[in-house]
C-alpha cells in the first residue's frame, strides 16, 4: 500500500521548489486538458548541473524515457495508466507532447530526478537498472520517506521494483505497470507482506480514473488495517486482483451499492459508470468512487456540424442515461467521417481514440434502425448504431440512436466476463 510522502530540511526545500514551479506552469494537481494551446509546455525542460529543473506535476508517478523503445512504452503507458506524468528527451519529439500534457528535456536524465524524486510517490523509469541506481543514490534519505522507485527494460519484458517496495508502494506498482504492458514484474523483498489492495492504484492499468482523491488516505488506511471494506462492482475488468491468494477476509465484493450499503463496510471501493443516486452517495462518505473505461459512443454527424455541437449532444445524452463522461473509452464512426474536424476537435479534447469502421463492415452489424437514406449518402444502412454494436461486439445497445441537430449517437457498453 502507498505510504504517504513527507519530509523535512533539504527535501521539503526541494519538494517546495518542485511545487512552486509546477503553479507557475499550471499545474492544478489535474490531468491537462488534452488540445492545449501548441505552445504551452512544448518548451523543453534545460537541465543544468546545481539547478533543480522546474517540472510540471499533475499526476502522483513520474514515468521517465531515454530511448526511442523507451519512449513507445512511456506513450504506451500514458494512454493506459491515469494520474502519470511523463518525460522523456527532446530529440524523441513527435510534436503533440503539448496537447498530451508530456514534457520533453534536454541534457543528462541525471539532472532531471532531483526534482522528480520529492515530488512523486513513485517514479518509473524506463532506463537501465545500474544507470538508475547510480542517479538515485544521492537522494536517498529514509525507506519511510523515499518513493517507489521501478525499472523497466528497453524492450518492456520485465518491470523491477527497485527502492521502497513495502512502504514506497514500488511492489504493488510494479504489479501494476507489468499487468499494464504484459510484463514480467520482478520483485526481490523477503516477502510482500500487504497481498492487499493499493487504493491508489486501484485498476489502474485499465485505465480506471477515481473521480475525487479526497478519500484515498482514509479508505488506504482502512484496507491497511483489515477494516471491513466493499469492493462495489458494477462495471469494467474484472480480473483486478493480481495475487495468487484469495481476497483478504475483510474485503468483500458486492454487484450493486444497495447490497454494500445493506452490510455497513467501514470502507468502500465503487467501480461504476453510473452516476450514484441520492440514496447510494452514503457509501462515499469513506469511499472511493473510480470509473472504468466502458462506454462506446456511436457518432454519425453532418459534414461541417460544430464540435461544441457534437460535445453538447455527448453531454446531454449521458445525462439523460446518468452516465458519467469519464467512463467513455472510444467514439465510434465510419471511416468518412475519419477527417472531420468537429469530431477529431472533441475526441482530442477528451483524450478520446477515434474508431472508424468501412461501410461493409458497418452493414455486417444487426440494425434496429436501418436506414436507405443513410445508405444512399454512405453505402452504410446506419453508422452511429453499427459502429456502437461493432466496438462493443453488443446485440443490444443502451441507446440505439437518438438524432439531435446535426447529430445522431448511439451509446453501448463494454462487458466483462466474470
Amino acid at each position: 500500500m502507498m505510504s504517504a510522502k513527507g519530509g523535512d530540511g533539504a527535501r521539503n526545500g526541494m519538494v517546495a521548489e518542485a511545487a512552486s514551479a509546477a503553479a507557475s506552469f499550471g499545474g492544478t494537481g489535474n490531468a491537462p486538458e488534452a488540445g492545449a494551446a501548441a505552445g504551452e509546455g512544448a518548451q523543453p525542460i534545460a537541465l543544468q548541473e546545481g539547478v533543480i529543473p522546474a517540472v510540471r506535476l499533475n499526476g502522483d508517478y513520474a514515468v521517465v524515457a531515454i530511448t526511442k523503445h523507451g519512449v513507445e512504452l512511456a506513450r504506451r503507458l500514458r494512454s493506459t495508466f491515469s494520474h502519470a506524468d511523463v518525460y522523456y528527451m527532446s530529440k524523441f519529439a513527435r510534436g503533440d507532447e503539448a496537447a498530451k500534457g508530456i514534457q520533453l528535456f534536454e541534457g543528462s536524465v541525471r539532472l532531471l530526478f532531483p526534482a522528480l524524486f520529492p515530488a512523486y510517490k513513485g517514479i518509473i523509469c524506463i532506463i537501465s537498472l545500474g544507470a538508475v541506481v547510480r542517479m538515485i543514490a544521492p537522494l536517498l534519505e529514509d525507506k519511510k520517506k523515499d518513493p517507489g522507485i521501478v525499472v523497466i527494460d528497453d524492450k518492456g519484458e520485465h518491470v523491477i521494483s527497485v527502492l521502497s517496495g513495502h512502504l514506497g508502494g514500488a511492489n504493488e506498482l510494479t504489479r501494476e505497470v507489468a499487468a499494464a504492458l504484459g510484463a514480467r514484474p520482478v520483485l526481490t523483498t523477503a516477502s510482500d507482506v500487504q497481498k492487499t489492495i493499493a487504493v491508489d492504484l486501484f485498476g489502474r492499468r485499465f485505465g480506471w480514473t477515481w473521480e475525487s482523491a479526497d478519500k484515498l488516505t482514509p479508505v488506504s488506511a482502512s484496507v491497511v488495517n483489515e477494516e471491513r471494506v466493499a469492493v462495489v462492482q458494477e462495471s469494467g475488468e474484472p480480473d483486478w486482483w493480481l495475487y495468487d491468494t484469495p481476497l483478504p477476509q475483510t474485503i468483500r465484493v458486492y454487484g450493486d451499492v444497495r447490497s454494500a450499503l445493506a452490510d455497513e463496510p467501514q470502507a468502500a471501493l465503487v467501480v461504476t459508470h453510473r452516476l450514484l443516486k441520492a440514496d447510494e452517495e452514503a457509501i462515499l462518505a469513506n469511499g472511493v468512487l473510480y470509473r472504468p473505461k466502458v462506454i462506446a459512443l456511436g457518432i454519425g454527424c453532418n459534414r461541417g456540424t460544430a464540435a461544441e455541437e457534437i460535445e453538447a449532444v455527448i453531454c446531454e445524452t449521458l445525462e439523460e442515461l446518468r452516465f458519467s463522461i469519464r467512463s467513455v473509452k472510444a467514439v465510434c464512426t465510419i471511416d468518412l467521417k475519419k477527417d472531420e474536424e468537429g469530431l477529431l476537435t472533441v475526441c482530442a479534447k477528451y483524450g478520446w481514440p477515434l474508431e472508424c469502421y468501412t461501410p461493409g463492415e458497418l452493414n455486417e452489424m444487426p440494425m434496429e434502425e436501418p436506414s436507405d437514406t443513410v445508405f444512399k449518402f454512405t453505402g452504410a444502412y446506419g453508422v452511429s448504431e453499427p459502429a456502437a454494436k461493432r466496438y462493443t461486439g453488443a446485440e443490444r445497445l443502451t441507446l440505439t440512436k437518438k438524432k439531435s441537430g446535426n447529430v445522431t449517437i448511439s451509446v453501448g457498453l463494454l462487458a466483462f466476463g466474470k
